[in-house]
């Protein structure tokens, strides 16, 4: 005969499971998170001397507009009742990126460059083209039916829209990775690419169970 508690233990629903799983994977982040800044830190006191090119300018002002729809997405779900789990990685991927556009722009400054958002993008990756149409960014449309779907449904769209922006930001970061000239700037692209390509993991995985 099974004991009470073991059946207790059996019977934990498939909904909590996955939040447990959740959970633990979100921990796991936030500790790639803190290696990868730990990393970026390190390397700030060489940066200073050193000179940027097309691809450290290119890459910050441009990656700072990607993240500002990145925040705005995150804003439009936090606090509603679309599931624990888009609460928790909107409420992450806001403390990440909010972090992340603040070294950005403060390079940018350090650097004499402007900050204010870009007409034209993607220049310094040989792919030009006007700021609307810069990869992974959601439509004015998009972004719309965004504030105005409720419950799961809203969980899922986020899901599916942030998942396409990080693949976005992947592709940027990883070039500026290869191709920066300050340390700073591959090392803070390094720490986008990381976190990012594992937020895709974690929507993947979301999408297939509790977002179907």
């Amino acid at each position: 005969m099974i004991p009470a508690t073991e059946r207790a233990t059996n019977a934990v629903n498939p909904a909590r499971r996955n939040f447990l799983a959740f959970g633990l994977l979100a921990l796991t982040g936030t500790a790639l998170a803190a290696c990868t800044t730990a990393a970026a830190d390190d390397d700030d006191t060489s940066a200073a001397e050193e000179t940027p090119n097309d691809t450290d300018i290119g890459f910050f002002t441009d990656m700072a507009l990607h993240h500002e729809q990145a925040l705005a997405m995150c804003q439009r779900v936090l606090g509603r009742d679309n599931g624990d789990s888009v609460q928790s990685l909107a409420a992450d991927i806001l403390q990440n990126q909010s972090f992340e556009r603040g070294v950005m722009h403060t390079w940018l400054t350090v650097w004499g460059e402007s900050t204010a958002p870009p007409e034209t993008v993607m220049a310094w990756m040989g792919m030009e083209m006007p700021a609307a149409d810069m990869t992974g960014l959601a439509t004015d449309e998009q972004m719309s039916s965004l504030s105005t779907t409720t419950g799961m449904d809203q969980g899922r769209l986020f899901l599916n829209l942030m998942r396409a922006h990080h693949v976005g930001g992947v592709h940027m970061a990883a070039y500026a990775n290869e191709h920066a000239a300050v340390s700073t700037v591959r090392a803070t692209a390094e720490r986008m690419d990381v976190i990012q390509t594992y937020e895709i993991g974690i929507i993947d995985q979301l999408l297939s169970t509790t977002y179907l």
